[in-house]
């Protein structure tokens, strides 16, 4: 095999088709050309004196549910590990806006409506659903737009909804706002707690103690923000990075395009990086002009805290001032109690791909799906979820590092 031209083999691998996305014969294909450039990697860095581990962060919660799902760490070889990252909006937001929003639930005559995800993640003090089971009005919803007919037919009740996502989910939240606004409706807000993920793949790719060797980047949120954002991953950082899509054969085909890039690295001596663009059934380069469009026009950018990774600037998403009459958090005059972390929870260490969830010595015995500590055992998308539900208690099924 030409190694210095993995790259544009792997990109070649045509991925139109269901069919071709769980296809048992591309995915050994695949399996074999990641192992050889394994080993090819290997054998350069033993000549160049470098022997960094070679770690790959997926940053979108779909992939690590994916990942674990198909069992693609087994496959892999030793040499390489696949790490989680911050790519659970819900296991990222912060102990202080829970609690926020916890504290909206209790305000009389509001009905709080939010996603399932949030309902058992708790807080400093106790979750949403513990606030429900008190009597209070909190309500799943699937859609932003159901809390819109909430407020419809609840003319006489304030209709909150917490709204948690990144870049995806935050067009049909401007959406939403913006048809309330048609409807002239007085008794809906949004507590807005979204993130964006450019600048936080900064903050990672800046830490000394993550040393990530290569990005899987998030399919749904470049579905609306295209390539440009993370160009200063390979200017910056020289740090390879492949936009992916969620099926085993697009994470093997993510995988081989981000060795085939470590390998042109070391072979030609030179650290030039790319963003690659793998999940091109989906993604455009220049990403949703309309879906942009939306945000741009409701949103702009705020301070947001980050579970794990701190403060971060102009990551937050707060309503513009021509909106600010459906943000919550200025609607309601609320301040929450002081905020605790839960004792003993390293959620953040692994959100920053710093420990896997195997370590953290709560994990599958005080921390379990029925009894969370915290976020990332509660969400469809956290790590710790996905590896208790696929890899058990113990650390043999899972190549972990």
């Amino acid at each position: 095999m030409s190694y210095d031209s993995l790259t544009s083999e792997a990109k070649t691998i045509p991925l139109e088709s269901a069919e071709q996305w769980r296809d048992p014969e591309l995915a050994r294909i695949l399996i074999d050309k990641i192992a050889a450039a394994a080993e090819a990697f290997e054998r350069l860095q033993s000549k160049s004196n470098e022997k960094a581990p070679l770690k790959i962060m997926e940053v979108c919660g779909t992939h690590t549910m994916a990942i674990a799902k198909w069992g693609l760490r087994a496959v892999l070889p030793d040499s390489l590990q696949l790490i989680s990252g911050p790519g659970c909006p819900v296991c990222v937001t912060a102990n202080h806006d829970l609690d926020f929003a916890i504290e909206l639930a209790k305000q009389p005559d509001v009905i709080t409506a939010t996603f399932g995800d949030m309902m058992k993640v708790p807080g400093s003090y106790e979750s949403l659903s513990e606030v429900k089971a008190k009597g209070h009005d909190v309500r799943i919803v699937y859609s932003p737009l159901d809390a819109l007919t909430l407020a419809e037919n609840e003319p006489q009740r304030q209709i909150v909804f917490v709204g948690v996502g990144f870049e995806t989910t935050a067009p049909l939240i401007a959406a939403t706002i913006k048809r309330a606004e048609a409807m002239n409706l007085d008794n809906f807000s949004v507590y807005a707690i979204h993130k964006t993920v450019p600048k936080a793949l900064r903050a990672l790719a800046d830490d000394a103690e993550v040393q990530v060797a290569g990005f899987i980047l998030p399919g749904h949120v470049s579905t609306i923000i295209g390539l440009e954002p993370y160009q200063f991953l390979a200017r910056d950082f020289k740090v390879p990075s492949v936009i992916a899509g969620f099926e085993p054969v697009d994470i093997l085909q993510g995988v081989a395009m981000l060795l085939g890039q470590k390998i042109e690295q070391l072979q030609t001596g030179s650290d030039e990086a790319r963003v690659d663009l793998a999940y091109t059934r989906a993604v455009r380069t220049e990403g949703n002009p309309t879906a942009l469009a939306a945000i741009e026009e409701v949103f702009e950018p705020s301070d947001a805290t980050w579970r794990g990774l701190g403060e971060i600037p102009d990551t937050g998403l707060t309503l513009r001032k021509a909106y600010a009459k459906y943000n919550a958090a200025l609607r309601f005059n609320i301040q929450p109690p002081p905020t605790r972390e839960p004792k003993g929870c390293q959620c953040g260490d692994i959100l920053r791909g710093i420990i896997s969830p195997h370590d953290c010595r709560l994990f599958g015995r005080a921390c379990t799906p029925e009894n969370p500590l915290g976020p990332c055992m509660v969400s469809s998308e956290g790590s710790c979820a996905a590896w208790y539900r696929y890899y058990g208690t113990t650390n043999n099924n899972a190549n972990s590092d």
